[in-house]
């Protein structure tokens, strides 16, 4: 606005009304069609994340309303609903405490205490209930925190940072060239009225040609300032969220995108992710049988394989005893069961073989529950038997609850010594379970007499009822999936709590496992010195996430769909939840950034869900990402070939500026705006995943750029240069028009190296740079505007633009001096450079 007002005024001192206005008001134009592209880019993303924004609330609780068992919105909880609370839910409202087991609540989004309570605030940390809703809304506890969050905010992605800087460099590198060239401008103006014995004799005519010059300056030093590298990357992630939205993946903050980008290892879990989680019960072992497809089998079937009524009996019981799922009604009548999927598939089982849920459920007390958790790996509960008495069921994963069996059901259903010789073949039979992909669990009871401590749920002297084999089988497109992470240099680790038999059958089978890869269990890794994980984790395919970040310094992201994933979600660098399986722990965990005090476990604060859990849709997440960091270098390649130090070189040279204020506000949109508009919302290529991952640390301008960019620089100079001084005899220009001619080819070949040089930088290293060009709408888009922009300015806008219409011979000039910026570019590309290669590991 000051250089519209300085041209304003000396445009009316020496050309008078309106003439005089013509070039402020066309600085003034230039500038608002400039804020208006921003503004409108800026609130069409706002939209984008308004749609986001209602998929973020898209949180649902069980609720019983109008006796009827229901899934509702958290958001639309009203006080009388029931709401059925378990392991990982979030206390939307507050309540009253009808009915429960082992209640143990995380307050710490609150209070800031890390050790869970037994009092309600957020979410639940352990056990299970029913609360009966007194409190909605901004009323309650979580209705008062809510009021404190902006959701709205969003902290600067690191990209950004690392962007700011670049920008903050060549501000003041620009900034120094524009008052430079003032200096110089001035210098050889006062140097001309020395030579000619005038600098005694100063004139109006003098005074404005110093405040012409300090116009142009003012409008550099405006150019100077790189607005459109922070727009670039808002709208390159902006652009990037919405299309993963489409493809299964809802972005929850801008900086998991990036990050993504530059993740060199998965911990992936495998139930959901890596398999369908659509379990089945494949195989059973009951009492030294062992039952195939117990799917196709009824309870005739069953029982025709000597298994005895009295054993079946006892292992219903353990199933509908032991089970944190429920049977409910729907409106229409039928059967549904709510839980996690393992929890379901037992259930239903139960139910095939002809068990009563509801009738079991009367019949037994139940006194006190140990719900299933990540250290025990097993769920324990203790009943009140109808004929007096009490016996203690115990469920899990099988290594474990065989441990604590001496005991085997006989026949008839009684306990009898478990031998050495039946120890080991039953764990033979586990073994053999796993190496076919199948989870396995084990079932155990214990009776107790009634004189035992009701609040204590034995660990030991369990009778061994069955181990159940089941199946989920590894989604489809899993294996290609980890083989394209493999190409792109992530390596794929695969943590699971399941027996290491069944982990490493999977893994092989998804192809995560490989010749050289290792497997093993948690415990066994944490016993092992130093020295001995740093010789095995490199092998390792199936490790904790907390020694991958700190002791070797890789940029881990991780996935999970339970409360026994939350650990090493909140360890990692990036946290990938699952959107249909995952519980509300589990879609919770941070981007880790220095803002470690976000603990909030809600789901609307996830960093990115993976709607529909398959772990090919995280490594489109990761495609993505590194095309928002590709597409940043090319428009920072494309922005550094500036106009700026042209100007500089051409004003030492001949005492004037090239291009006029509106010309270089107009080169500057087209750099800067529509040059971030065009190729920042670049989609990815497969090629990207063929290249090792961004490493920590590794500079954003490359010696590739640099390459490109002094190349084009070279370039256009000696273009400018050429033209400045011997345009006029080389274009056979005379006459009194001839300067004004001359300044608008140099103006018009000048924006056609930008447009050409905007297609080069599509591709830095490749030679053809047109592949893929024209699927993309918007770069094509953005040329064709620019052009028409061109045209029009040079033809109708002459009086704003101080340019004169060009005959067809100097269009076509103008044009052809652009497109040979394109093979200068690809000779530009054979000249070799040493790439920094990237360490994918650090542990060498």
């Amino acid at each position: 606005m000051v250089c519209a007002g300085l041209s304003i005024g000396v445009g009316l001192a020496r050309e008078g009304w309106p003439e005089g206005i013509y070039d402020g008001l066309g600085i003034i134009l230039s500038k608002f069609l400039v804020v208006m592209v921003t503004a409108i880019s800026d609130y069409k993303q706002s939209l984008q994340f308004r749609d986001l924004d209602r998929e973020k609330k898209k949180i649902f609780i069980q609720v019983t309303r109008d006796g009827q068992r229901q899934k509702v919105s958290i958001y639309d909880l009203v006080v009388g609903d029931i709401v059925h609370l378990s392991i990982g839910d979030q206390v939307a409202a507050d309540g009253i405490f009808i009915s429960g087991h082992s209640l143990l609540i995380d307050e710490s989004s609150l209070s800031g205490e890390s050790e869970p309570m037994y009092i309600y605030v957020e979410k639940f940390k352990d056990g299970s209930g029913k609360m009966l809703v007194t409190t909605v809304g901004m009323r309650t506890e979580w209705g008062k925190l809510m009021e404190t969050l902006n959701e709205g905010s969003e902290d600067e992605t690191p990209l950004q940072v690392k962007l700011n800087g670049v920008a903050t460099i060549i501000g003041k590198i620009e900034l120094f060239f524009s008052v430079l060239e003032f200096l110089v401008l001035v210098g050889r103006f006062l140097g001309e009225k020395v030579i000619h014995n005038e600098f005694t004799d100063w004139s109006s005519a003098d005074a404005l040609t110093l405040i012409d010059y300090l116009a142009v300056v003012v409008t550099l030093i405006d150019v100077a300032v790189p607005e459109g590298l922070p727009l670039a990357v808002i709208l390159s992630l902006a652009f990037a969220v919405k299309k993963l939205m489409n493809d299964g993946a809802l972005v929850r903050h801008l900086s998991a995108c990036e990050a993504m980008g530059s993740s060199n290892c998965i911990c992936t879990d495998k139930t959901g992710m890596l398999t369908t989680n659509h379990m089945v019960v494949d195989k059973i072992w009951i009492r030294g049988n062992t039952i195939s497809n117990v799917e196709g089998n009824n309870r005739e079937e069953i029982l025709q394989s000597e298994i005895s009524e009295r054993v079946l009996d006892i292992t219903l019981q353990a199933i509908f005893q032991n089970t944190g799922s429920e049977v409910v009604k729907d409106k229409d009548g039928k059967n549904s069961i709510l839980r996690t999927p393992t929890e379901s598939t037992v259930l239903e089982f139960g139910l095939r073989l002809g068990g009563n849920f509801e009738a079991q459920r009367r019949e037994f007390k139940i006194i006190k529950v140990e719900p299933f958790n990540s250290v025990g790996k097993r769920m324990s509960v203790l009943t009140a038997l109808p004929e007096g008495g009490m016996r203690a069921f115990c469920k899990g994963a099988s290594e474990i609850v065989l441990s604590m069996c001496d005991k085997v059901v006989s026949d008839n259903g009684e306990p009898v010594p478990l031998s050495e010789e039946q120890f080991r073949n039953i764990t033979d039979v586990i073994n053999g379970f796993a190496s076919e992909a199948l989870r396995t669990l084990c079932l155990a009871f214990k009776d107790l007499n009634d004189s035992s401590d009701e609040n204590n749920i034995p660990d030991s002297g369990y009778t061994l009822i069955a181990v159940v084999g089941i199946k989920d089988p590894v989604r489809p497109g899993v294996k290609e999936a980890v083989q394209t992470c493999l190409e792109a240099g992530i390596t794929v680790r695969m943590v699971t709590g399941d027996n290491i038999n069944t982990a490493r059958a999977i893994a092989k089978e998804c192809g995560i496992l490989t010749s050289d890869g290792e497997a093993v269990e948690g415990p066994e890794l944490r016993n092992m010195s130093p020295a001995d994980m740093k010789r095995i984790i490199p092998k390792l395919q199936h490790t904790l996430v907390t020694q991958l970040r700190n002791t070797f310094g890789e940029f881990v992201a991780v996935t999970g769909d339970g409360t026994n994933d939350a650990p090493a979600l909140h360890e990692a660098d990036i946290g990938l939840s699952m959107g249909i399986a995952g519980t509300e722990v589990s879609v919770s965990v941070l981007y880790r950034t220095s803002f470690a005090c976000y603990l909030l476990v809600a789901k609307q604060n996830a960093d990115v869900i993976i709607l529909d859990d398959n772990f090919s849709t995280i490594v489109n997440v990761a495609k993505w990402g590194r095309a928002v960091y590709i597409n940043i270098q090319k428009f920072l390649q494309f922005q550094l070939t500036i106009n700026v130090v042209i100007n500089f070189v051409s004003a030492c040279a001949s005492g004037s500026a090239p291009l006029t204020a509106v010309q270089v506000l107009w080169v500057n949109m087209i750099m800067d705006t529509l040059g971030a508009l065009a190729l920042a919302t670049e989609p990815p290529h497969e090629g990207l995943m063929k290249r090792p991952p961004v490493a920590k640390g590794e500079s954003l301008i490359t010696k590739v750029m640099w390459r490109n960019i002094i190349g084009q620089c070279i370039y256009q100079l000696i273009i400018l240069v050429v033209l400045n001084f011997d345009g006029k005899q080389l274009l056979g220009l005379s006459g009194s028009g001839a300067t004004a001619v001359l300044n608008t080819v140099i103006f018009n070949s000048f924006v056609f190296c930008q447009l050409f040089n905007e297609i080069n930088s599509r591709e830095m290293e490749k030679i053809n740079v047109f592949k893929g060009m024209f699927n993309s709408w918007m770069f094509v888009g953005i040329l064709v505007l620019t052009v028409a922009f061109q045209i029009i300015i040079v033809e109708f806008l002459g009086a704003f633009a101080s340019t004169v219409p060009l005959r067809w011979q100097l269009w076509l000039l103008s044009i052809l001096i652009g497109a040979v910026s394109m093979p200068i570019a690809a000779v530009i590309k054979c000249i070799p450079v040493k790439k920094c290669e990237p360490k994918l590991q650090r542990h060498d």
